[in-house]
């Protein structure tokens, strides 16, 4: 059985939507959880929701991950607080601006890129540095995008950090395998979360995806927290460097 017993996991961007699916699987299946979201009210709201689903083992801590000090002061928090972070899953995410990717401002292109990017290599920088220290072993987990996986109009540049996303996992599984630290990436299709509003909400877009997946429709984020639980555990002790598009089918239709 897939189990998470004696880890203590991070997880970013954790006060909804996949962020908190996740912390609810990893709660259940055993680990000591931090959830982490750059607002104090999204924070407690989050704890409420998973002590009410049985939910015990989580604490919360407020980082917005386009700081590096903060994202610092997470991991420094943690360690002392909890334990050395053996489980980091960097989701947190934004997505500003939707439209022709050369009419991107520059303050949607540095934010995204900030948040997106910048924010998951700092979390993974220090909880690697953490289990390098400690001679422990580790699994970082980002969550990329299947509009990382190939042209992504009208979010041009979301898709180029979340196709980034894919390149620091790569590179980092292979700097990082020798002390047996796995780092993998999933890439979701289009999950109902408030991050993708703006693409459910267009009746021509939704309709897209749905069409376009093989199982014609959305997903949820507990179908994502599955895939993060998984790659999270020893089940996946033989996994790395690895993108997991969990789309329903979306990106490999061919269409």
């Amino acid at each position: 059985m897939i189990h998470l017993n004696g880890k203590t996991a991070i997880v970013t961007g954790a006060s909804r939507g996949i962020g908190l699916a996740i912390a609810e699987a990893f709660s259940k299946a055993g680990a000591q959880v931090v959830i982490a979201s750059r607002k104090a009210d999204g924070i407690e709201h989050a704890l409420a929701e998973l002590s009410e689903a049985g939910c015990e083992n989580v604490q919360g801590r407020t980082c917005h991950v386009g700081s590096e000090e903060q994202v610092g002061d997470l991991v420094q928090w943690t360690t002392k607080e909890v334990g050395v972070p053996d489980i980091a899953v960097a989701n947190a995410g934004t997505n500003p601006y939707f439209g022709p990717m050369l009419a991107t401002p520059e303050t949607a292109w540095d934010k995204t890129f900030e948040v997106n990017l910048k924010g998951a290599f700092w979390l993974f920088r220090d909880v690697a540095k953490g289990l390098m220290n400690s001679d422990l072993p580790g699994s970082l987990v980002c969550i990329s995008s299947v509009a990382a996986l190939g042209a992504a109009p009208l979010q041009g540049t979301y898709g180029m950090t979340k196709a980034s996303l894919i390149s620091m996992t790569q590179t980092l599984a292979f700097e990082l395998g020798p002390r047996k630290i796995r780092v993998n990436a999933i890439a979701p299709g289009l999950i109902d979360t408030k991050l993708s509003q703006a693409l459910i909400s267009n009746p021509a877009i939704l309709k897209h995806f749905e069409e376009k997946s093989a199982l014609k429709r959305i997903g949820t984020p507990q179908e994502i927290a599955s895939a993060a639980l998984y790659l999270a555990s020893d089940a996946a002790s033989y996994v790395t460097g690895q993108t997991l598009a969990v789309d329903g089918g979306f990106s490999s239709s061919g269409a």
